[in-house]
């Protein structure tokens, strides 16, 4: 027969698993509400992106027919990865709110892409930028 002690010890043990589940599934459901928006600065372009980072909604304006196609490329990645940025800040204060401030957040924090004009990622993060690439 367990002592007192140990059997505090088992309740208050199941009542941090049970509140870990809950934060857990709430920001489960949190983070399926993730995605950000997006335009070019001119209007030329906009774009969505959904909770995985996928291109939702892409939006070409007929001022982008007036570019030349490789600009109208640029400016297409530079306006998915701001939305990525948007999107990946809310990954952050949604998993600051759940874990707080640690390791995991760091890493969460370090993918996220640099807001547009920002200095060069670092070589090791060139991988999550250019996934297929390996240099």
């Amino acid at each position: 027969m367990p002592t007192q002690d140990s059997a505090a010890w088992l309740a208050d043990y199941q009542q941090k698993l049970s509140r870990m589940q809950a934060n857990a599934e709430a920001a489960s459901a949190s983070l399926t509400h993730v995605g950000g928006r997006a335009a070019s600065p001119r209007g030329e372009v906009e774009v969505e992106v959904g909770p995985s980072g996928a291109l939702t909604d892409l939006r070409l304006s007929p001022a982008a027919r007036a570019l030349e196609a490789d600009a109208l490329a640029r400016l297409i990645l530079a306006t998915v990865q701001e939305a990525h940025r948007q999107a990946g800040a809310q990954v952050v204060d949604i998993m600051t709110e759940y874990v707080g401030d640690g390791p995991a957040l760091q890493l969460v924090r370090d993918n996220i892409p640099a807001a547009a004009g920002a200095t060069a990622p670092r070589q090791e993060d060139d991988y999550f930028s250019h996934p297929g690439i390996i240099s």
